[in-house]
């Protein structure tokens, strides 16, 4: 009941209430990533939810386009704008997906929604996380985030998505505002992002 009923509304009642509160920021930050990135504030990018179905996901655009000399996105470390690395930082450039949660193709709280290019590199026990809808944050993220190797990553997502309760949402609620205040697990070692998923095997 509480996985088809009631998350489904807790997730929609508070994307509202989050939306409203967080408006002025929300419009604050558009202009700012407006005038950084040359009037894309916003990143769009197709990502699998549930059951793989495709959908577009919304985040703050907190990179710029610059490229090298031969046309190359330059690395992540130097396209990162000084408005973009404090969105990233204090996770604001998620707010977003809560749009993606009012569609329906989120939830608040669920696997991360990775690209389109590692559906093909899990194995089946990683594939389960595609079981339940990815999530603006979840038990991986909560649990090192960037931090973490892509196995226990992926092994993490798998196992949220079997053990889905309103006690084990509430928990993840919780440490991902101590988390996110306290700025933990933003970026992997050496790099903004996390590197890419290569198709480890599960441990």
């Amino acid at each position: 009941m509480y996985k088809s009923f009631f998350k489904p509304l807790i997730d929609k009642c508070v994307a509202i209430g989050v939306l409203s509160v967080t408006s002025p920021f929300f419009i604050l930050a558009t202009i700012s990533l407006w005038f950084a990135n040359s009037g894309k504030p916003f990143f769009f990018q197709a990502r699998p939810g549930r059951n793989g179905r495709i959908f577009k996901i919304y985040k703050f655009k907190t990179m710029n386009d610059k490229k090298d000399k031969n046309g190359n996105l330059l690395p992540d470390s130097e396209r990162l704008t000084p408005v973009g690395r404090f969105l990233r930082k204090t996770s604001f450039d998620e707010i977003p997906q809560l749009i993606n949660v009012l569609t329906g193709d989120m939830s608040l709280i669920g696997p991360r929604p990775l690209l389109l290019e590692y559906l093909p590199l899990y194995s089946p026990e990683q594939m389960k996380r595609h079981e339940v809808k990815p999530g603006i944050t979840g038990w991986a993220q909560v649990n090192g985030r960037n931090l973490v190797q892509w196995s226990q990553r992926l092994e993490m997502d798998a196992w949220y998505a079997e053990n889905v309760s309103f006690l084990l949402d509430m928990k993840i609620a919780w440490l991902t505002v101590k988390k996110t205040v306290a700025a933990e697990g933003v970026s992997s070692k050496g790099s903004e992002t996390m590197e890419k998923f290569k198709g480890e095997t599960i441990s």
